[in-house]
């Protein structure tokens, strides 16, 4: 029984230790900005989408007059 309450006691502090842990910090922050990148950026193809695919297709298009 007192093996049970020492494995028990270990865990709670690795735990206590894990949550007043600054390192997730640095994660989240990091979460955060690619959220914003994914978002700006599906407004972005969103709002551009027919001019981008309309340079896309010049460009192929002048690729594949280039290698004929």
């Amino acid at each position: 029984m007192t093996i049970l309450k020492n494995k028990i006691r270990m865990t709670s502090v690795k735990v206590r230790e894990l949550l007043q842990s600054r390192n997730g910090d640095q994660m989240t922050g990091w979460l955060i900005v690619v959220l914003v990148v994914v978002v700006v950026g599906a407004v972005f193809m969103t709002l551009y989408q027919d001019s981008i695919t309309t340079i896309w297709n010049s460009i192929v298009t002048k690729i594949t007059g280039l290698l004929s």
